[in-house]
């Protein structure tokens, strides 16, 4: 991949984006990840105004400041980024509070975090005529459906949702994005005991992006179809987890169903 080909495509399909919907610049959540960081800095290439938010949920101090460290890296590279700390940490805790004891599984309250701050986000951009830039790559939003539906996949427009999770790290290393961030174990930072994606998906992104180029390939969309390959145990293992995601979260990945009503 060239990437300052690619970066220098998506600062101008951000700038055409922001142009057709007269909007006026980006609000972006900055998770302290690869992914926002790549975002935030291609947004920030634009010269329209960007405002970066720093949302802990009772977030982990690692994450908490490596988010920081990337929106000062930020404002001091680029004078359009202006940033906010929104800590919704009381905001969750009381809705919790509220909540009945069967629906506060660990999964909806998960959730919940990502969901409160898609609602910031809209917050900020519908009172200055922003665009909320999604920050999702390509395995997740279209190969495991690995985000949060109407939470992180709340967005005006997502820049990196046609690139790889291995394209996000060499963008980032051409943008020179702090090196803590590029090194960083991918996470979503939406658990009270902190879980890596790989933890949580049980693969790493390396063999999604596999899993993905193979059930392209070979056009397997079905577990029954991954009986008849011929892989390692690892590859059907890993196969079989991308294939049961991807089916599973489909959902997630098209839009609602609409009834048609015939006339």
């Amino acid at each position: 991949m060239n990437c300052k080909k690619v970066a220098e495509h998506i600062t101008n399909w951000l700038v055409k984006k922001l142009n057709t919907s007269k909007q006026k610049g980006f609000v972006i959540g900055v998770s302290g990840g690869i992914d926002s960081a790549v975002v935030s800095a291609l947004c920030a290439k634009t010269d329209f105004p960007v405002v970066t938010l720093n949302m802990p949920v009772f977030q982990n101090k690692e994450q908490y400041y490596l988010s920081v460290e990337h929106i000062n890296w930020l404002k001091k590279k680029f004078k359009n980024v202006s940033s906010r700390t929104i800590d919704l940490s009381s905001v969750f805790s009381e809705l919790i509070c509220n909540l009945p004891e069967n629906a506060k599984g660990d999964l909806a309250l998960a959730n919940i975090r990502s969901r409160l701050r898609m609602v910031t986000l809209y917050a900020f951009a519908n009172t200055n005529k922003y665009l909320v830039c999604g920050t999702g790559n390509k395995i997740e939003d279209f190969g495991v459906g690995f985000f949060t539906k109407y939470g992180d996949g709340g967005v005006d427009i997502n820049p990196i949702g046609d690139l790889l999770k291995s394209e996000v790290y060499a963008l980032g290393k051409f943008l020179d994005v702090p090196k803590s961030i590029q090194k960083a174990a991918p996470t979503d930072g939406l658990w009270e005991k902190d879980k890596t994606d790989e933890e949580q998906i049980g693969a790493t992104y390396n063999e999604l992006e596999w899993a993905m180029k193979y059930c392209e390939k070979n056009k397997i969309i079905s577990l029954s179809e991954i009986k008849k390959t011929n892989l390692t145990k690892r590859q059907t293992e890993v196969l079989k987890i991308y294939v049961t995601r991807h089916n599973c979260n489909k959902h997630k990945i098209k839009m609602p169903d609409v009834c048609k009503i015939k006339s």
